[in-house]
């Protein structure tokens, strides 16, 4: 009762501020030559023991950064444990992984390299197999010491950080221009606030910035323990991090373990176990079409040059 009584008091403060959702950046500050390196290993399947995997693999540019697979494929045939979050915007969330265990992407990006239902790459091996590719001098004009695992990492951060995706109809709504989004998403933004999503769903990521328990309102079954994993804290069981949700629309099937595959499964669910609510249909329905408003563009830094 403490948890519902806080949140329905954040959500009094957010929509008495000003705007709970502001656009994103239009664009990001920068090193080219490591992020062409960074995309190169990104899309590189030689990162992985068998040469099957790459980052691209689960956090495919086409599909909203995810796979839209409820599990992801690593290595040999192995199934990831949780469902692939979107690798759009990922720079501006404040820990990484659904249990939060990085800190920032440099963090996190050692993590599907060495996991051994990912990539399952030991470090040495693979400073080791790129000095045998024509990596190496494309490492040494960059980086003094050349192919070190720190300098890998390095190089795909610098990649992932241009992966943003700016102007959605929403950010240009919210930049003044009216008519950017539909009359139903108009509808379904204020709904999104006055139910009380937006308590979770807010900032320039529309989420991503705090962790909140699954099942806030009735308990839910899931095998994940989200931050209890990583704290062996009985106050973290079942805290994950919020998800963005920006381009929500194209990183289905929805939710830690991907249980649903639409957004109206996903909003009737998470209206019922999050906030106690019953939509109704058109609800739903509007709430939707702002969901949608938020699929943005790929921000190209090549042209930036």
């Amino acid at each position: 009762m403490r948890k519902i009584i806080f949140i329905k008091l954040f959500i009094f403060i957010l929509l008495k501020a000003s705007e709970p959702i502001t656009p994103l950046p239009l664009s990001v500050e920068i090193d080219i030559k490591k992020a062409n390196l960074g995309r190169e290993l990104f899309f590189d399947p030689r990162l992985s023991k068998d040469n099957t995997i790459s980052c691209h693999s689960c956090h495919m540019l086409d599909k909203g950064g995810t796979d839209n697979k409820k599990l992801s494929d690593g290595v040999f045939g192995n199934l990831g444990k949780v469902n692939s979050p979107t690798v759009f915007n990922s720079t501006f969330n404040f820990v990484q992984f659904w249990n939060g265990r990085a800190r920032n992407l440099h963090e996190q990006a050692f993590g599907p390299i060495s996991d051994p239902n990912e990539m399952a790459m030991d470090f040495k091996e693979l400073e080791n197999k790129l000095r045998k590719t024509d990596y190496l001098k494309s490492f040494f004009e960059i980086y003094k010491d050349g192919i070190t695992i720190d300098n890998i990492i390095n190089a795909i951060v610098e990649y992932e950080k241009t992966l943003i995706t700016p102007n959605s109809p929403f950010d240009n709504y919210l930049r003044g221009d009216k008519n950017a989004i539909s009359t139903e998403a108009k509808k379904g933004y204020e709904l999104f606030k006055e139910q009380g999503c937006i308590a979770c769903h807010h900032g320039r990521n529309v989420g991503g910035n705090l962790y909140a328990k699954f099942g806030v309102v009735s308990e839910v079954e899931t095998l994940s323990k989200g931050r209890y994993e990583i704290t062996n804290n009985e106050d973290d069981l079942y805290y994950f991090k919020v998800p963005t949700l920006r381009n929500v629309e194209l990183t289905h099937p929805y939710l830690h373990d991907g249980r649903y595959d639409t957004l109206e499964e996903t909003v009737k669910f998470m209206a019922n176990y999050q906030l106690g609510k019953s939509l109704a249909e058109d609800e739903i329905s509007n709430i939707v079409s702002f969901l949608k408003s938020l699929t943005g563009e790929l921000y190209s830094y090549e042209d930036k040059k």
